[in-house]
């Protein structure tokens, strides 16, 4: 069979904060060539260390309503007076050239990126107990006890946006965790819909006596 180019899975992960879902990303990540990571574009100023076109982009508030204006992004928001957004280019791009993009995001933002793309893949990272959840977010010793209660208040409401997505995996252990996201991309990318679209099906089909 003649080679096809097929086009890449866009993923948008969630999950409540300290599920562990940037470790999973970053792990699943690391044993994958032909996944890349979106670069959100904000009109917050950059911190020490950070690179433009690399960490964000970064655009004034003028040209971010001008993007928005103009349906530039996939999804955006704004968080403490700052506007966050992911350029809708760098993901057709990106898919277009067979690279799966993955967009490590919140609940609401993933709910509109998959009302703009229904072809988007959603997974949802559970963390295996309230209680172990609490005493991951105890022990990464980041927030105030203030802010854990927050945190864990929030998770009615972000459960509340499961049915949304088309998976939900649970990191009970991060190396069953990364190895359920690779099964989903390989049953993603086996799903006939996608195979008569990428032209799997028609370059089989036109295989002279099938071999």
């Amino acid at each position: 069979m003649a080679e096809v180019k097929r086009q890449g899975l866009l993923v948008l992960i969630s999950g409540p904060s300290g599920v562990g879902k940037g470790t999973v990303v970053a792990s699943f990540m690391a044993g994958r060539s032909d996944c890349v990571t979106s670069v959100s574009a904000t009109t917050r100023a950059p911190r020490a260390g950070e690179i433009d076109g690399q960490s964000y982009y970064f655009i004034s508030r003028e040209t971010f309503q001008e993007w928005v204006s103009q349906d530039r992004f996939l999804e955006w928001d704004e968080h403490f007076g700052n506007c966050y957004g992911t350029p809708r280019q760098f993901v057709e791009e990106q898919r277009a050239a067979g690279k799966h993009v993955i967009l490590e995001i919140d609940v609401v933002g993933a709910h509109r990126g998959m009302e703009k793309d229904p072809d988007a893949v959603g997974i949802f990272v559970l963390p295996p107990s309230v209680d172990v959840l609490k005493e991951r977010l105890v022990t990464r010793g980041t927030e105030s006890e203030e802010q854990i209660r927050d945190r864990l208040e929030r998770l009615d409401r972000e459960l509340s946006f499961i049915d949304g997505y088309k998976y939900a995996i649970i990191n009970d252990s991060l190396d069953d965790a990364v190895a359920q996201i690779n099964d989903i991309f390989s049953a993603e990318m086996s799903a006939t819909v996608r195979l008569r679209r990428d032209g799997v099906i028609a370059a089989i089909i036109a295989q002279p006596d099938g071999t």
